[in-house]
């Protein structure tokens, strides 16, 4: 099985031009590929997760990742598949952001030796001529094709600025100079880029003729990463310091039946073959066991990937004391109470979820509490005025899935 037919079966190719030159770069470990990150924040999120997979997969078949991150693009807003405008970073955030996108990337492809790339496109967008870039790549760009496709009409609707309005132009002016500089022939991203990745293939061949028609190819991810890692508590992060490896685990855990295999595919490093018998078997039976199984495959799987074996162990164990009905507390997630934080050694429900970080507010609290999504210790709390005494250690239980340890120090 070629690397490319490997890509079709764990279903990742949605859109594609040029399929053969596609095909004959990646099973020749030819490709120098880009894929890019917005530094929006500190930390890299399951949303990215495929892109990232992808690029470790692609980077173990001898083709050369870059990971271009927006130092330039993230100063102005993105339309694409969104309805507002990107809130505006300081150079400062960007570049703080970047370092922390480059440490957790490590973890999935291999920046050594020159076997990949990071780059900032702050380097060349910063530090354009207004009148160099109208001559040179806006003299290639129709605003009435522009307008025809769909990121643009959503905001027509509601007012597009001309700030946002340059983001194609600059997000093709990336393929372009990434390609000058650093050979770079092949773009991937979400199909909600479809329409900037097309301008960048097309600049390149407008700019430079066919001579570079075979290497400007352009893959599309399927976009199912794009509806991932949203919860109750906000994205789901890749440091574990906004995520713990627990909670990462049981996200994993938690998915629903009809998604298991197809991120089993389409993120985690077990053999293809393997998976589909799995798909197969869970077809046949429908075993809520099997399910489970499946899930806590997944999750081990790329706990492993993001927070190492070690994390992976300790998160497997704790899910499986929780969800078997063990009493092994040992690597449930914990928060420790200050004395200054009872009365009388009791604190009150709805506080005792805003400390434990399971709820936002204490009337997001009370509206569990009230709902009866809220155990202590396996007894449901229904009064939201509840006074939980703490003696020793108390296991809160919220939803059907959420568990947290909570100690006194």
């Amino acid at each position: 099985m070629t690397v490319f037919e490997e890509l079709q079966r764990r279903g990742l190719l949605a859109q594609l031009t040029d399929e053969e030159e596609i095909k004959e770069l990646i099973n020749a470990g030819k490709a120098t590929f880009y894929i890019g990150f917005d530094p929006t924040a500190d930390s890299l999120h399951v949303g990215h997760f495929m892109a990232l997979c992808l690029m470790k997969r692609l980077q173990m078949a001898g083709n050369k990742p870059i990971a271009l991150v927006g130092g330039g693009t993230g100063m102005i807003g993105d339309p694409s598949g969104k309805s507002d405008m990107r809130k505006m970073l300081t150079p400062e955030t960007i570049q703080h952001n970047c370092d922390c996108f480059k440490k957790q990337m490590s973890r999935f492809i291999d920046f050594s030796d020159g076997k990949a790339l990071m780059v900032n496109n702050g380097d060349w967008l910063l530090n354009l001529n207004y009148i160099d870039v109208l001559r040179e790549v806006g003299a290639c760009f129709s605003v009435n094709k522009m307008l025809t496709f769909e990121c643009y009409k959503q905001r027509m609707e509601r007012g597009l600025t001309f700030l946002e309005f340059n983001y194609m132009i600059m997000q093709s002016y990336d393929f372009y100079k990434l390609y000058q500089d650093y050979g770079c022939n092949m773009q991937f991203g979400g199909d909600d880029q479809w329409a900037n990745m097309l301008g960048g293939t097309e600049l390149i061949r407008k700019k430079l003729g066919k001579d570079a028609y075979a290497m400007t190819i352009t893959l599309l991810l399927n976009s199912e990463g794009k509806k991932m890692g949203k919860t109750e508590k906000g994205a789901v992060w890749l440091d574990p310091e906004k995520t713990s490896p627990y909670d990462f685990f049981q996200y994993w855990r938690n998915v629903a039946d009809a998604d298991v295999v197809k991120c089993l595919k389409m993120l985690t490093f077990v053999p293809i073959e393997e998976i589909e018998k799995i798909e197969e078997n869970l077809k046949a039976t429908g075993d809520g066991k099997a399910y489970n199984e499946a899930k806590e495959l997944l999750a081990y799987e790329l706990t492993n990937l993001v927070h190492g074996e070690e994390e992976a162990k300790k998160a497997l164990d704790a899910a499986r004391a929780v969800f078997g009905g063990g009493g092994n507390s040992e690597n449930m997630p914990t928060t420790a109470l200050t004395a200054d934080q009872l009365t009388d050694g009791k604190i009150n429900i709805c506080d005792l979820l805003v400390a434990c970080k399971l709820v936002p507010t204490k009337s997001e609290g009370r509206r569990n509490v009230q709902q009866g999504g809220v155990s202590i210790d396996g007894e449901k709390v229904t009064d939201p005025n509840a006074q939980i005494a703490v003696n020793g250690e108390v296991i809160v239980k919220k939803g059907k899935k959420v568990f947290h340890k909570v100690v006194v120090e």
